[in-house]
């Protein structure tokens, strides 16, 4: 049996977007709520997502900002408009704009999850890639969750630690806040878990990562930088292959 299907519902109206979370849920979803445009777009944007439900009345941002801005960053992720606004030009506005089908409201749950299936049908799951990242002669090979040195020494690393990693890789160039490494990494939203918990899994995380060639001041070797007041990016210098594509600097 493969993995659950992780989809995203974006609704502003709690009855309706807990009515919409119910039924993918009995239909065997995995469901992520989010009630503004901005919430939604960044849960939208996390790597296990497979379809976003999108409302287009949403506060914060709209929802066809929120449609822009995901296909800016995720172009192939599969999004269903779910809208009482039917008219011909929002139809074609949507669609136009990227998304995979426009549902009109209200609607029933079988047309729901009928919708659902045609588009997931359409995308099929993505392969997982393999992503190896490298600095002097350093390779730290994700998948396989270990560190190789030049002179042959291998240090595995833990889910957790892999997990920071790959979330770092994948939003390479912008830095990641605590709180969306505890929902990506650990699967939480609702703080129960104190961002130190973070600190501490990054601190080991260098010291693996450094071996005997970094100090804790972070002068030499820096794979993993912090951004003040914001959070952690993966460092300037690290070469990143997926793959068989070649490495590419983080610039």
């Amino acid at each position: 049996m493969g993995r659950k299907r992780t989809v995203v519902v974006v609704e502003d109206e709690d009855a309706i977007r807990r009515g919409v979370v119910d039924i993918l849920t009995l239909a065997g979803y995995l469901v992520v709520e989010a009630a503004d445009g901005r919430t939604g777009l960044t849960e939208s944007r996390r790597a296990d997502v497979d379809l976003v439900l999108l409302d287009l009345l949403l506060p914060r941002m709209d929802g066809f900002e929120v449609l822009s801005e995901l296909r800016k960053t995720c172009p192939a992720l599969p999004v269903i408009i779910l809208s009482a606004r039917g008219s011909e030009d929002d139809r074609v506005r949507g669609l136009r704009g990227g998304a995979d089908d426009y549902v009109i409201k209200p609607f029933s749950a079988r047309e729901l999850l009928a919708r659902v299936d045609a588009v997931l049908r359409r995308s099929p799951e993505r392969p997982e890639p393999i992503v190896t990242i490298s600095l002097g002669d350093t390779v730290v090979d994700c998948g396989r969750r270990e560190i190789r040195r030049g002179g042959g020494e291998c240090v595995a690393l833990s889910e957790m630690e892999a997990g920071i990693l790959l979330r770092l890789v994948s939003h390479a160039g912008r830095s990641v806040s605590r709180e969306e490494l505890l929902s990506a990494v650990w699967g939480i939203r609702d703080g129960g878990v104190e961002t130190r918990a973070i600190d501490m899994h990054i601190t080991r995380l260098r010291q693996k990562l450094r071996g005997e060639e970094g100090g804790d001041d972070g002068s030499a070797l820096e794979w993993v930088a912090t951004v003040r007041g914001k959070g952690y990016m993966l460092g300037a210098g690290v070469k990143i292959a997926t793959d068989e594509e070649p490495s590419e600097n983080v610039t």
